[in-house]
């Protein structure tokens, strides 16, 4: 079970924990009876002293440095900033006068008393850098992400009428023919559209309803055509595919290639479609025989739907695919292999 942290909670938790072993480390490494002195520091000297540290470090990395550095009044952040380190020096003085007067006659020990609080200022400085730096990279991957997200719903917004227009156009084939076979095909094109706005909707599918839905679409395609076209289909996941996800409507576009292209051959058409899931590995083959002839073509649209799925492919599954297209001697052959999980 991965449970994650909010980073705000890890932050804080690092915060409190940092600053309490600052806070209480004289009566962690000392005793009692050395008077839990850091040093020629008594240990309550040095707790006082963390307590001026703490309220310079965050001071500085709350009030000044994201109220001032880089804003209108930017040129207010140094004479802040000399104040704030400034203010320190006659507090710790103060201090020791009243309560340590022994560090205060140690006139060698003042190095340590009032350089870290310039210390503290440097180390605030840093933080707001180091967080600002890890803010804008957030940023940066959340734009990044709406970027993809959007490029992704528009190519996918792209596959389903692009699909439609195909379907259509079988059923008004069959719809000429007067064949028996519209009223079927009319079912099944319910269940296709069905898939199509229900359960396409999410970021992807389990594969299995893929499956089924590629079966259905070729299923129409073989009633449309009967026995002009040679379609043989082999589709073999050998129940391996029940747990695996893919991206909705990712494999459709090479069939519909396939159709497209491969029915008007002058010859025998014959289209070849397989499938086989294992070991994690989807491979996807689909082969068709083809005019050469560019006049051949069926519409301007031709090509949309391969140039759609190879950039969602780049998108989803960056090095986890590989995608093979020969087209040599009048047959066009795609080879998928998708790394599933």
């Amino acid at each position: 079970m991965n449970i994650r942290i909010p980073f705000k909670k890890v932050m804080i938790a690092l915060h409190v924990l940092i600053w309490s072993v600052l806070l209480l480390l004289p009566y962690i490494v000392s005793n009692a009876a050395n008077d839990y002195r850091i040093g020629t520091f008594p240990g309550l000297f040095f707790t006082i002293c963390g307590f001026i540290h703490m309220a310079i470090f965050y001071t500085h990395a709350l009030f000044l440095y994201p109220r001032l550095w880089n804003k209108q009044y930017w040129w207010l952040y140094f004479p802040a900033v000399l104040l704030l380190i400034g203010g320190s020096f006659p507090l710790k003085y103060s201090i020791m006068a009243h309560w340590f007067p022994t560090v205060l006659s140690d006139m060698a020990s003042y190095k340590f008393v009032f350089a870290p609080s310039v210390g503290a200022y440097i180390i605030s400085l840093v933080y707001c850098k180091v967080v600002d730096r890890i803010r804008a990279e957030r940023i940066q991957k959340d734009k990044e992400a709406e970027q993809l997200s959007s490029e992704l719903k528009f190519l996918r917004s792209q596959v389903s009428p692009h699909f439609l227009f195909n379907v259509l156009t079988n059923l008004v084939s069959l719809a000429r023919k007067k064949s028996d076979q519209l009223e079927p095909a009319l079912i099944m094109l319910s269940d296709l559209m069905r898939y199509m706005l229900y359960d396409t909707t999410g970021k992807k599918v389990l594969l299995t309803k893929e499956i089924v839905y590629l079966n259905s679409y070729i299923a129409l395609q073989k009633l449309r055509f009967g026995n002009d076209v040679d379609i043989n289909s082999h589709i073999d996941t050998a129940n391996n595919a029940g747990h695996y996800t893919i991206e909705p409507m990712l494999l459709i576009p090479f069939v519909e290639n396939a159709f497209k292209h491969g029915t008007g051959y002058t010859q025998q058409p014959e289209i070849n479609i397989q499938l086989l899931v294992t070991n994690d590995l989807l491979t996807f083959e689909v082969q068709n025989k083809f005019d050469s002839d560019p006049a051949a073509s069926k519409d301007e649209n031709s090509g949309i739907g391969l140039a759609n799925v190879k950039a969602r492919l780049q998108l989803l599954y960056p090095g986890r695919h590989q995608l093979t297209i020969r087209n040599q001697q009048h047959l066009f052959h795609i080879t998928l292999i998708l790394k599933l999980t």
